[in-house]
């Protein structure tokens, strides 16, 4: 912190002031009593000339007298605040002219005024009051100009961070891909190893990743629940590495009971090998348990429905239509439509009947949905003629507007009896559109 003096300056600077007076005598008095003050003085006769002589030097504080010839106070000290505006201004007068001290205030902004004849101790006082004064406007705006200053280099800094930030992000953006894509490469890699024991294994687990994907992308599952996916598919296989070469050639329906044991441990094998990777804990979920059945007669432990991941039942489809098209479950091989066939015949029981959908779709099929609805007609019943079992086919609406039903709905007898008895209390005749069969 400066160390400042009485007159709220550095003690390395001495104040300065002008004094203006028409009269000599008067500013001899003024430049002694400063001067013994320890201030600078300097004096001048005439308002241009104290104008002057501040062209060739800065003062602290200008002390002018009210009536001079050419240019009064009022005049000067205007000039002053407008050439030099840091410049305390005092107001010496021996004139009790209210006016022309206004005057002096508004056009001048002086600090004070002082009436001739002056006490030596009050005007002194008066004087340094104005340089405190003066000193502490000077150090609010030196602060505020650091203030300033600061913020623009800190906004320069955080818009240089924000630079350095985004492009760091980008680069990390980009080496996360680059690990990614590595990453699946070498997944891709290592399969194609384990293919190269099986002739007809050949681009198995790329076709069955790829097909297990657009299921994931057909149900509306998001990107990361499709990729993890699509991963499980690419490893699926994986547990079969040790296997021997009879057993990896022979069709499942053809193994022997101690074959088909040692078959059935291969997802608890590619979790075994595979569990230490933490970026495929969410695939080895789906590949331990994608050869468990819909209905409860799978392995390794025997889940059912929704206790299978979702994952599991959607690679449970994709892996089983690639695989009976090249022979790998039955005794021959099956063309894509037989193949077709085959899983949709495995809805509810092998396979989960939502996914077998989004299956079917992919391969220009109709859903189960999409096909009950054709061999369905949309029919308006009387509220007499509803029967438990019906499937409400649009809102239903009273004929004042409430909303009693929607559509979907699926009526059963209480309802029914509340639908009655509503039509029966309000005197209303009630209709209600069903789905009925064809």
């Amino acid at each position: 912190m400066t160390d400042t003096g009485a007159f709220g300056v550095s003690n390395e600077q001495i104040p300065t002031i002008l004094c203006v007076d028409d009269e000599a005598g008067i500013l001899s008095a003024l430049r002694r009593l400063f001067r013994a003050k320890g201030l600078a003085v300097q004096v001048a006769q005439s308002g241009q000339a104290g104008l002057a002589l501040m062209q060739t030097q800065a003062f602290d504080l200008v002390i002018s007298d009210m009536r001079m010839p050419e240019m009064d106070g009022v005049t000067f000290l205007e000039q002053v605040r407008l050439r030099w505006p840091d410049t305390m201004r005092l107001l010496l007068t021996g004139y009790a002219d209210i006016n022309a001290v206004m005057g002096a205030i508004n056009k001048g902004e002086i600090y004070r005024y002082i009436a001739k004849p002056w006490d030596d101790n009050d005007i002194f006082l008066v004087v340094r009051g104005a340089l405190q004064h003066r000193a502490m406007e000077m150090e609010q705006k030196r602060l505020q100009a650091l203030v300033q200053q600061q913020n623009e280099e800190l906004k320069a800094m955080n818009d240089s961070l924000e630079v350095r930030v985004h492009t760091r992000t980008q680069e990390l953006r980009q080496a996360n891909e680059r690990m990614r894509n590595n990453f699946i490469t070498s997944i891709k890699v290592f399969t194609s190893l384990i293919e190269l024991r099986h002739n007809n294994l050949a681009g198995h687990a790329r076709r069955v990743a790829d097909m297990a994907r657009r299921i994931s992308v057909q149900m509306g599952l998001d990107a990361k629940q499709a990729q993890e996916i699509f991963v499980a598919g690419l490893l699926h296989e994986v547990g079969k590495v040790g296997f021997e070469d009879e057993l990896l050639n022979t069709p499942v329906v053809m193994l022997n009971t101690r074959q088909l044991e040692v078959f059935r441990k291969y997802p608890s094998i590619a979790e075994t090998v595979l569990m230490p990777l933490d970026e495929l804990k969410g695939a080895v979920e789906i590949i331990k348990n994608h050869l468990e059945r819909f209905d409860g007669g799978g392995y390794p432990r025997r889940l059912s429905e929704e206790q299978i991941p979702l994952g599991a039942r959607i690679l449970s489809v994709a892996s089983e239509y690639d695989s009976l098209q090249l022979g790998l479950i039955g005794q021959r091989k099956l063309d894509a439509r037989q193949a077709h066939d085959v899983i949709v015949q495995g809805s509810g029981r092998r396979f989960d009947p939502a996914v077998v959908d989004a299956f079917v779709v992919l391969h220009g099929g109709k859903s189960r949905e999409q096909l009950r609805k054709e061999k369905q007609i949309e029919q308006t019943v009387s509220s007499r003629d509803l029967e438990p079992g019906m499937v409400l086919s649009r809102d239903m609406i009273t004929p004042s507007g409430l909303l009693m039903l929607t559509a979907g709905h699926v009526l059963d007898d209480a309802v029914i009896r509340k639908i009655i008895d509503f039509e029966r209390s309000s005197e209303l005749k009630l209709t209600a559109d069903v789905w009925q069969e064809n």
